[in-house]
């Protein structure tokens, strides 16, 4: 037994090493493609949490999963906030953080409505216009400057949406659909929240207060209707804050790395991921007008990511 203490140890000093080394190799990069990457992250995780997310609204009230799904976020955090103490977890403005929670709140009723009621690759598709509302909100208000080869991906990526979307409006889920589209604006008002508080707040205080505020916001709606989840809910609901926590963590860091705008068009591949759970869990396979809007969207995304490797960064570094 003790002949495998100093080979545990041994292990343990090899992997922080190596991951010191990756660390400092990953910091040599361009920061736009450091926040690409950080986004790339984060849509994988927001992937495996709407499969979930959309499972469970299929079974309890959609405003008792959301609730559930940012209480469980809430507890995700807590075991940071003990070790490091509350005050580490103090915001700077806690009205910020507020209205960043009130906004997101109206744009989960929203999406909540409408997430039992469309396909899971249809529902990421349709969230991508948000980078259109990011973008000029970006350029608007936080004075990020907008070079025109990114406003020419956004618009390649959202041509590519529509590829996906407009053959499916006038169907049985065309009334969610547009529920759905009515959340990206407020969505992206979120998030534009979020970049203008990574400007002096720590993106886990920003995680933190993000889950804090949605949950005790989203508590009368999901009381009403309250129906107790099974032991094996209880678990998912459990996956999805972890999920959640870590990617809005990873969305925060995007934020701070590099200009948002910068980062969104590599939003449109989400949609390869929700087309690929849909099919492995819903078995929701996605038509030929889903692939062709894919591909679309995924020329946009090398396009861009190649044209922000080569510009000079403009941002905090990581």
């Amino acid at each position: 037994m003790n002949s495998r203490k100093p080979f545990f140890h041994w292990s343990l000093r090899r992997a922080a090493l190596a991951h010191r080394r990756t660390r400092r190799e990953l910091l040599t990069w361009p920061a736009p493609v450091r926040g690409m990457l950080w986004m790339v992250m984060g849509g994988v995780l927001f992937s495996l949490l709407n499969t979930l997310a959309r499972g469970l609204s299929m079974q309890l009230d959609v405003y008792e999963a959301q609730f559930l799904r940012y209480l469980f976020g809430l507890f995700v955090m807590l075991p940071l906030v003990w070790r490091h103490g509350w005050r580490a977890y103090r915001p700077v403005n806690v009205a910020g953080q507020f209205w960043r929670g009130g906004v997101h709140t109206l744009g989960l009723i929203l999406w909540f409505t409408a997430l039992p009621n469309i396909p899971l690759a249809d529902m990421t598709a349709i969230g991508f216009t948000g980078p259109i509302f990011i973008m000029l909100g970006a350029a608007w208000f936080l004075g990020e400057p907008m070079h025109r080869d990114r406003w020419v991906a956004a618009l390649i990526g959202f041509a590519g949406v529509m590829v996906v979307v407009l053959p499916k409006l006038s169907g049985a889920g065309g009334w969610y659909s547009l529920v759905m589209l009515a959340s990206s604006p407020v969505f992206a008002a979120s998030f534009l929240i979020t970049k203008a508080l990574t400007r002096y707040e720590k993106a886990g205080v920003i995680v933190l207060w993000q889950a804090l505020t949605v949950t005790v916001l989203s508590l009368p709606m999901a009381l009403p209707h309250w129906q107790t989840p099974t032991l094996v809910q209880w678990g998912a609901f459990a996956m999805t804050g972890v999920l959640g926590t870590l990617g809005h963590y990873c969305l925060t860091r995007a934020f701070h790395t590099a200009d948002i705008s910068a980062t969104q068009s590599l939003r449109f591949l989400d949609l390869v991921w929700a087309s690929v759970m849909g099919w492995l869990v819903f078995g929701e396979v996605p038509s030929q007008w889903t692939w062709a809007g894919a591909l679309v969207i995924l020329s946009a995304t090398v396009w861009i990511a190649r044209r922000e490797g080569r510009r000079p960064a403009e941002a905090t570094p990581d």
